[in-house]
């Protein structure tokens, strides 16, 4: 089976809660935390609201940040899924592009003035 979500709901599928802190405490199964992130696995066609077309702004694959306390739990071929309004989603997370290296600096002025040799005076005027 498959969820097709109506109007502006997003169908998330939560991402596993770690089990250990990052100071490497375990922690038991009871005492985790929902997480409030997750993938979206299936985005509904938007909405009309006051006249005005609400486009979905958030794609199937993305991994966002959602509200704590939102949505509506839903269990489908022993997969545990959170379906949720647009709205009640913060933020996207996007992976961050490896920086290039940095080229190499070019050389100030000063220190290229300082390399040529000096002019020689002459007396004559």
């Amino acid at each position: 089976m498959k969820l097709r979500p109506l109007g502006d709901r997003v169908v998330l599928k939560q991402l596993v809660a770690e089990e250990t802190t990052k100071s490497g405490i375990v922690l038991p199964g009871q005492n985790k935390e929902k997480p409030e992130q997750a993938e979206v696995v299936a985005v509904g066609p938007g909405t009309v609201e006051n006249g005005k077309e609400i486009k979905m702004q958030v794609k199937v694959g993305d991994q966002v940040v959602y509200s704590k306390y939102s949505g509506n739990q839903v269990k489908l071929d022993d997969e545990e899924y959170v379906i949720v309004k647009q709205s009640d989603i913060l933020a996207v997370i996007e992976a961050e592009a490896k920086k290039a290296a940095p080229k190499a600096a070019a050389k100030p002025a000063a220190k290229a003035a300082a390399k040529k040799p000096a002019a020689k005076k002459t007396g004559k005027k």
